[in-house]
């Protein structure tokens, strides 16, 4: 009992922290936030060596644990990638700021002046499982949206997130602004996390950023409100009309490019009337690249080294050079199999069709919905947002790449002349 005090005392300490931060946070001008930003980005290079000591000790773990490769690749930090980390900061520096900006304005008819303006929404939360990247694409577009921010990271990558959260948070302070506007949950427990979640009156957003589980437990648990970054059961439809190359093109993208992230593609469906051609022709493609089919029955007549699917496969995001695969018989019955098994995250369709390219997008219900074009890019960067602090699949406040504007709210400004209501 005392320890679990204690933790709850812990992580409440922090929240008391952030809300006294957040509150110094909503003053500051776009110039304030944006030198903390460069700072953020330059202590990362300075202390490259140090993050990369700590990334071992994660890695050595892992390798210990026998993880597989596609979290491995997650969990890795290199000079390049630290690298890309601080060109994501600068790239948020150079973003419009969200916070000030007037929505709408408008003039009612007893005189009075609204305006519906854009601030911080005050302490941001997110739990994040094997993604240390996360640590500084989070803080940075909350420290650009003029937020708080407590993180809580997977314990896979427990000592990279750490090192990655002192180094960002000491170089924000160096820069002027509060210290606790970045700070890490350092009790590595489920039960630290459970306090997270239940951390009202100084959380004003939870954000679970991981696999489905991660996700079904935040939300089953908190007390706060939580905008989920859902998992990725994404697919690619290759419609009978298809340029057939361009569609070879694509899968083999989507699924092979990087494929333990949420935007890759998990499931291929093929019309009937191209099957025979595309489907040895993309196998073949997939074979080489190590990649393991799993298909229905007119698939495994097609590409005889397919293993059979179960119903479960049509559901699984496998992160990993895997991909299920079913062949239909029309648009609508893609469109269907998509609502039923997706994730409403990405979907794709090849075609050359303007009208089943035009139900397809007016049918799925995802986040985004690509025609002629790889899942991949759907990634903040990508879309011109900058960093993201996570992909939402939900339609609450905020849909898809969640950058800036999504870190926000609005309030209402009256001014008046003396008006009362009567």
């Amino acid at each position: 009992m005392a320890k679990t005090e204690e933790i709850k005392a812990e992580v409440m300490e922090l929240g008391k922290r952030a809300r006294a931060a957040a509150r110094v946070m909503a003053t500051l001008n776009t110039q304030q936030k944006n030198d903390a930003l460069t700072s953020m980005a330059e202590a990362l290079v300075a202390n490259s060596e140090r993050i990369l000591a700590a990334s071992e000790k994660d890695m050595e773990a892992a390798t210990g644990r026998g993880i597989g490769s596609s979290l491995i690749d997650r969990l890795m930090l290199n000079s390049v990638r630290i690298k890309e980390m601080a060109e994501g900061l600068f790239d948020v520096a150079v973003l419009a700021d969200p916070v000030g900006e007037i929505v709408k304005g408008w003039r009612v008819s007893n005189g009075l002046e609204i305006r519906q303006v854009r601030v911080p929404l005050g302490v941001i939360g997110i739990i994040y499982e094997a993604r240390p990247n996360v640590t500084v694409d989070a803080s940075g577009l909350c420290i650009k949206s003029g937020n708080a921010i407590i993180l809580r990271g997977g314990s896979m990558a427990h000592n990279s997130n750490l090192a990655l959260t002192k180094v960002i948070a000491d170089a924000v302070a160096d820069a002027g602004l509060p210290r606790d506007a970045i700070q890490a949950v350092t009790n590595p427990s489920r039960e630290a996390a459970n306090e997270l979640m239940r951390l009202n009156h100084f959380l004003d957003l939870l954000v679970p950023r991981g696999g489905p589980e991660l996700i079904h437990t935040v939300v089953s648990h908190a007390t706060v409100p939580v905008l989920w970054a859902g998992a990725g059961n994404c697919h690619i439809y290759v419609d009978e009309s298809a340029d057939l190359d361009m569609a070879q093109r694509i899968v083999i993208n989507a699924k092979c490019q990087r494929p333990s992230v949420c935007n890759a593609a998990e499931t291929l469906l093929v019309h009937r009337a191209v099957a025979d051609e595309f489907l040895p022709r993309v196998a073949a493609d997939f074979i080489a690249q190590e990649v393991t089919i799993i298909g229905d029955e007119t698939t495994r007549k097609l590409v005889p080294q397919a293993l059979e699917a179960t119903e479960k496969d049509w559901y699984t995001e496998y992160l990993e050079l895997k991909i299920a695969v079913r062949v239909i018989d029309s648009v609508q019955e893609a469109i269907d199999h998509i609502n039923k098994y997706g994730t409403m995250h990405s979907e794709a369709i090849v075609t050359r069709d303007h009208g089943s390219a035009r139900k397809f997008t007016e049918e799925v219900d995802a986040a985004a919905v690509y025609v002629n074009a790889s899942t991949r890019f759907t990634d903040g960067g990508q879309f011109g947002l900058g960093a993201e602090i996570g992909i939402s699949t939900q339609k609450l406040h905020a849909r898809g790449p969640m950058g800036l504007t999504a870190l926000t709210s609005t309030k209402y400004v009256i001014e008046g002349t003396g008006q009362i209501r009567s």
